[in-house]
């Protein structure tokens, strides 16, 4: 059973995104000048979206990898599929812009709980803000620019926020989507040890592991139910945070799932049969020449002793 056949949630990607530095040095990634959006299904390859962003966050975790890589691998992944959407995922409600004020759950991002709309908005839209005003639960927001007037009434069922985080002055941190990456690959990472060491792990180890997966979680997506062929639950994802965060848990926690670590290259992958060690036959070629040469080198070490 596909629990999320059904979802009402499509996603903005831009053709072209580009780096930018606020005034305080802050280095973010915000669709190019002259990008222009498309409106995609970001479900219709799941697994492949989920895979790329673990891999990008394998990249960001590794102490040993230069920086230009690390930005050139969350870029790759923006480029493809879009920004996060952290605007509309780290509130407890999408539909924020309604309330005199944005309320957070825990997160790792920002520790308050409470926060002025137009403040939190300041922190997506630090070049060119929006023409938008807010007094108590009252607002208004205008869009002059032809591409996203139609942009915005494509997404006319969407709430207002997620229409807002779809605009081309819309920004997100660098240092927050690494982050985001790096938590992703972290979680699936620590799963997959703790299965595979767990003969050799002692107590303590094992409740370390455990600590570290319960931090992860967010916000639960919202949904609705249709009367199609038959009553049918419809997913209301309003970021692209929370898509990926469920469809990673769902394929973490399937007793059938094939994730797996690439012997060789540390890649995340989906295995095609149990026993699969390796992402490629490349993978596997390199790794046993590898080991070949090792064993040689040992050999002449033995016989000079």
């Amino acid at each position: 059973m596909n629990l999320f056949k059904k979802t009402s949630s499509h996603w903005v990607r831009y053709d072209s995104y580009e780096w930018k530095k606020d005034d305080k040095g802050v280095l973010y990634i915000t669709p190019a000048e002259k990008a222009k959006p498309e409106l995609y299904n970001p479900l219709k390859d799941s697994d492949k979206m989920v895979l790329h962003a673990i891999n990008t966050g394998v990249v960001c975790m590794n102490k040993d990898t230069n920086e230009q890589t690390k930005q050139d691998a969350v870029m790759e992944f923006v480029s493809s599929y879009g920004l996060l959407g952290f605007m509309t995922a780290l509130p407890t409600t999408p539909e924020f812009i309604t309330y005199e004020a944005v309320y957070f759950p825990k997160n790792h991002f920002i520790r308050q709980e409470s926060m002025a709309t137009e403040k939190y908005l300041s922190y997506f839209f630090p070049f060119d803000g929006l023409d938008f005003v807010k007094r108590g639960v009252e607002s208004r927001w205008n869009v002059s620019d032809p591409s996203m007037i139609a942009l915005t009434m494509a997404m006319g069922s969407q709430p207002q926020a997620v229409t807002m985080s779809s605009q081309k002055e819309y920004a997100e941190s660098y240092e927050w989507l690494a982050k985001e990456f790096t938590d992703w690959a972290f979680t699936f990472v620590s799963a997959f040890l703790y299965y595979q060491d767990m003969d050799t792990l002692d107590d303590m180890q094992k409740d370390l592991y455990r600590q570290g997966m319960a931090a992860f979680g967010g916000i639960a997506p919202t949904y609705h139910i249709e009367l199609l062929e038959k009553p049918t639950i419809v997913w209301d994802f309003h970021s692209l945070l929370l898509a990926i965060q469920m469809m990673f848990s769902f394929m973490l926690t399937d007793e059938k799932s094939s994730l797996k670590v690439c012997k060789h290259c540390g890649k995340v992958f989906l295995a095609s049969r149990p026993n699969t060690v390796f992402c490629s036959g490349q993978c596997k070629n390199q790794y046993n020449v590898y080991k070949s040469r090792a064993n040689g080198r040992k050999a002449e070490l033995t016989d000079e002793q």
